[in-house]
Parts: structure tokens; sequence; C-alpha cells
């Protein structure tokens, strides 16, 4: 690689367990050295990507995450202490990994990857790694990798399972051979919804780091054409050979798909990106609008349509308990006849229940912003977050 320079004293003590690999050495660490990685999403699964890839000397360490650092996120994201709750997760991040490694130089992206500016941020950049947590941004990140011949090292994960691959369009097949279209808008939940075993992401990342290191030594046989499939709860490692789809709109022979597009349209999700947008598409109710017409005795309504083990965590007294994927069958459960206010835990779910309902005649029904745990931020501190 052309941009490969020697390794100093200090490097050549820390690396000294690569260096006697015959597999790494000294050609192999320079190798690393020269290398950039953009890590998407610093979570549960970038977390330890991170910590790996700077640990092993990965000279230029992308982060692209917009969050901050929330004490739920503590039971799986490790690159965070309690001292970093409140704060931006790359500034945390930046400061963990330079203190790890200080010959790594972390390049944080603080904002949203879109199709606005993936090509731009992921253009610095050999390899991607995708620890995101949902489809709108796995499709867009494997678009983007294959306009722009990046391979993309994907893990994903869900309670107790999680997957892996390696999807390079030069080599192999890319993530729409596998999933050519999403699945319907809530039938998979989030992390935050279904839940996640916390050392599972740590194990999938783990993956991630160990596959793109052996990108950057051309060393072993990467997960290119292949998904690896972990149970956790089993501890049960299971491949499946994947092959190229000549058809694909993006990476196949005739590819429809020649530029980023509207991801959150594609897999059907409500555009949340600002209260203004999302007050036009679905009547919405603040918290504190909630809680004057709870004092003034008017009260809506409430459903709930959260998951039953989410009940015995929080909870707004009265509320009707309507699952969201049982909602069509207990419609005669929601009045019709008088405002509706329905919450989850941070809005996203009841949207969608709002929007079904709306399209059902119910003209009353109004999404609660920021969910049951707004409630608790802004109204009633004493009941418990998640």
């Amino acid at each position: 690689m052309s941009r490969m320079a020697g390794l100093s004293r200090e490097e050549t003590r820390r690396y000294a367990r690569h260096l006697i690999l015959p597999e790494v050495g000294p050609v192999g660490q320079e190798k690393l050295k020269a290398a950039r990685v953009l890590l998407v999403g610093a979570g549960g699964l970038g977390s330890p990507a991170a910590l790996y890839l700077a640990a092993a000397g990965v000279g230029r360490l992308g982060l692209v995450d917009f969050d901050v650092v929330d004490e739920s996120n503590l039971q799986r994201q490790i690159l965070f202490g309690t001292s970093d709750v409140g704060r931006p997760k790359l500034t945390a991040a930046a400061e963990r990994l330079s203190d790890l490694n200080p010959n790594v130089a972390v390049v944080p992206f603080e904002e949203r990857l879109s199709s606005q500016n993936a090509l731009r941020i992921f253009e610095g950049f050999d390899i991607v790694a995708d620890g995101t947590d949902n489809f709108p941004t796995r499709y867009l990140v494997n678009d983007a990798c294959v306009l722009t011949g990046k391979p993309n090292v994907y893990a994903s994960i869900f309670r107790f399972e999680g997957q892996a691959s390696v999807f390079w369009a030069e080599k192999g097949p890319c993530y729409r051979c596998l999933y050519p279209e999403p699945p319907p808008p809530g039938l998979v939940p989030s992390c935050a919804e279904g839940g996640v075993l916390g050392i599972l992401p740590g194990l999938l990342g783990v993956l991630q780091a160990t596959e793109t290191v052996k990108l950057i030594l051309g060393s072993g046989e990467p997960l290119v054409g292949r998904l690896l499939l972990v149970d956790a709860l089993g501890m049960r490692f299971r491949e499946l050979a994947l092959s190229k789809n000549p058809d694909c709109v993006v990476c196949g022979k005739n590819p429809t798909v020649t530029k980023l597009m509207d991801y959150e349209s594609f897999c059907g999700v409500p555009v949340v990106s600002s209260p203004a947008m999302f007050g036009a598409r679905i009547p919405e109710m603040t918290v504190e609008e909630l809680k004057q017409a709870r004092d003034r005795g008017d009260a809506p309504a409430l459903v709930d349509v959260r998951e039953p083990r989410e009940f015995a965590i929080s909870d707004l007294p009265g509320s009707i308990k309507i699952p969201l994927g049982t909602l069509p069958q207990n419609l005669d459960k929601v009045p019709k006849d008088q405002d509706v206010v329905v919450y989850c835990r941070s809005g996203a779910r009841s949207g969608q229940a709002v929007q079904f309902l709306l399209a059902n005649g119910y003209t009353k029904a109004k999404n609660l912003v920021g969910g049951i745990n707004r409630w608790a931020d802004a109204i009633d501190p004493s009941m418990a977050k998640y």
C-alpha cells in the first residue's frame, strides 16, 4: 500500500504479539497502520469493534454517530462509563480510543448518515463496518458501499441471536442479494423494543473487528459469500452460503439503483426526523399537554402498544394495553368517539399505531411524543426508564 510507513520503537513494543505472528509481522502491522476504517454506529456493535481495531493499530478510525450516552446503553456499549452519561457518544468514544492507542487517528462524524452525506463520508475510508440497528441505514450503507466499491463488514443482533457477513459486490453478494426487500414496518423490533443480551453485541462486534483485520491483512478466509448465524443461548454457530444475485438492483448485471435514494420511504418508515415533519403526517400530543388534560379531568383515552414484559417496568395508570402486533384484531378495544393518545417507549411504535388507527377511521387518535420515557423525563422523574 502506498501509504505504508515504518513502525516507531513505541509501536514495535505495543504490537509485539502481532509482529511475531507469521500472518501479520512487520509488513502486516504496517498495513494496519495505513488502513482507514469507518464504523457506522458507536453503539453495541461499534463499541467492541472500535476498541479492538484501535488496539490492533488501525491508523485511521472513523466513527459516525449523533447520539448521546444514555444510562440504558451501559448494559452493552462498553466504550462508555457511568461518567459519560449525557455526553455525546463521539466525544466520549474519541477520548477512550485515544487513551487506548494514541497512535490511532479518530475521525468523528457527529451526524446522521443520510443519502446526502454517505458518499462524502465513505470517500476517505477503505472499509466500512455497519453497526446500525435499523433497515433504512443498512440499505443505505450497502448501496453506498456498492457504489464506491468498498467492502461492507456487516453484523446485526436481536435478543440472543446475531448475524455476520462481509458484503463486497466486487467479490461476492451484497446485502440486497440476501434481502432484496425490507420487512414490513414494525415486524422486526429494534433492540430498544425487543431487548438484547448485553454480551451478544460484544460477540458480534468482535467478529466484525476480526473480519476487518483479515481484509486489511489479506489473510485468512473472509465471510464473503457466507452468512454466519450465532445462537448465544445454544452457543451454536451455523453458516449459510450466499450467492450473488445476477438480477440484484444495485450490484447485478443491469442495476437500476445507480444513486442513493430515500431509504425511509423504501423501508416504509414514517419520517420522524423533526417534530414539524412528524406532526405534519401524524397528529401528536406532548407529555406536557397530556399532563394538563389529566389535571383538568378531561384526559383522553390512553392506549399502550408496548409488549407485556414492558408494562411491568413503567406504566401510565388507566391505559388500554394492546401490543402493536395485536392492534388489528383488537380495534374494538379502542374508543372511536373520543380523543385517544397512543404511547410506547419512545414514540416510534405508537406512531405506526396512530397511522393504522387513522387509516381505519379513528380520526381522534394522536401519538404521545417521546413516549413513556419522555413522561419520565419531564413529568415524573420517579418513573423507571429503559
